[in-house]
């Protein structure tokens, strides 16, 4: 009797635990699904280029501004940006917006700090931001604007348009063929042109060697008149005025911060200056070939839109251009100066 006893302890007791292993197992399989389901889930975002968040509409993206000096041109670009970028992705977007004050070095210290903060992407208004930008980081998203020629200015050789790596944006660059077919129109008579530039811009220099080579086929003497900075652009520019009939001035953000000092100087001496942008036109010019810089601000913020969502990848991503260009002119100064302009000129608004 008391084996019989026994005997049936020992059933119940292997029921007992075969019937807890079962539990265990069921438990087990319902955990593993679900951790491969939420695998599963996250693999599908990474391949999409997006965090889960993104994919809701729920991701916050903090986006570094590094403006190189404050002018028109300049500004316009940035404020088209932020509105691009907010009209597309709302309050899901934090802007930190630095101007660099016109020092170089001020760019570098700028996006040092941004890179430590591992900010989500970086705009680089200008040649120095963007240069500063490639040599502070490979990983953070940059888009360059307000940037003439992007080979010129990150010293690639055969430039295809596409930088590569972190690196894209947008080029303010106009056809310098007809800038320079722009003082043949309307200066014939004249004999010498003076390019007035900043000599610390990698991208001033390209413009005024393209534009020398073109007016040079047009039968001008043309003559360089760079300038280190601010400091001594008065006697720089007193200099050229003394020796030019016309003076260019390429599209040059040194120039843009400081065309009062050009134009007290050019003038009074008489001598009219056809700019490289509306801006720079705006203060001490007589004519220009525009572009609207706030419209390449816009171009700019759809990239950078389209980068944070994981749409595009900026490796890919070819430099974006204004599309269209446009005759202005200063009404101003062309009647201290007495110079016509065809009909096809449109007056910059004052």
């Amino acid at each position: 009797m008391k084996k019989s006893k026994k005997a049936l302890a020992l059933i119940l007791a292997g029921v007992m635990a075969a019937s807890m292993t079962a539990c265990g197992s069921g438990k087990t399989a319902e955990t593993t699904q679900a951790a491969a389901d939420a695998k599963t889930e996250d693999t599908k975002a990474a391949e999409s280029g997006e965090s889960k968040d993104a994919a809701s509409g729920d991701a916050k993206y903090t986006v570094g501004i590094c403006q190189l000096v404050q002018h028109v041109a300049l500004d316009a670009a940035t404020e088209g940006f932020k509105d691009a970028l907010t009209e597309e992705l709302g309050d899901q977007v934090t802007f930190d917006e630095q101007n660099a004050q016109g020092d170089s070095n001020t760019c570098a210290t700028i996006i040092n700090s941004f890179v430590s903060e591992d900010v989500d992407l970086i705009l680089a208004n200008a040649t120095a931001a963007l240069q500063a930008a490639q040599a502070g980081t490979d990983t953070i998203p940059v888009l360059g604007t307000a940037v003439t020629e992007y080979g010129v200015a990150l010293g690639i050789d055969g430039f295809d348009g596409t930088v590569g790596g972190n690196i894209s944006g947008t080029s303010d660059l106009a056809p310098l063929n007809e800038q320079a077919a722009m003082i043949k129109e309307l200066f014939s008579d004249a004999k010498k042109v003076g390019l007035l530039y900043c000599s610390a811009e990698a991208n001033s220099q390209y413009q005024v060697d393209t534009v020398k080579a073109e007016l040079e086929k047009l039968g001008y003497t043309c003559e360089y008149y760079a300038f280190s900075d601010s400091n001594d652009l008065a006697t720089i520019a007193t200099n050229a005025a003394n020796n030019s009939d016309v003076i260019y001035i390429p599209t040059d953000n040194t120039a843009a911060a400081n065309t009062e000092i050009i134009n007290n100087i050019c003038q009074p001496a008489g001598v009219p200056i056809i700019a490289g942008e509306e801006g720079i036109c705006s203060g001490c010019g007589v004519a220009t070939l525009s572009i609207s810089y706030y419209d390449l601000g816009v171009a700019t913020g759809k990239m950078a839109a389209k980068i944070l969502t994981g749409e595009s990848n900026v490796s890919e991503m070819p430099i974006e251009y204004a599309p269209q260009f446009t005759k202005k002119y200063n009404k101003t100064i062309c009647e201290a100066l007495g110079v016509a302009v065809p009909d096809d000129y449109v007056a910059i608004e004052e």
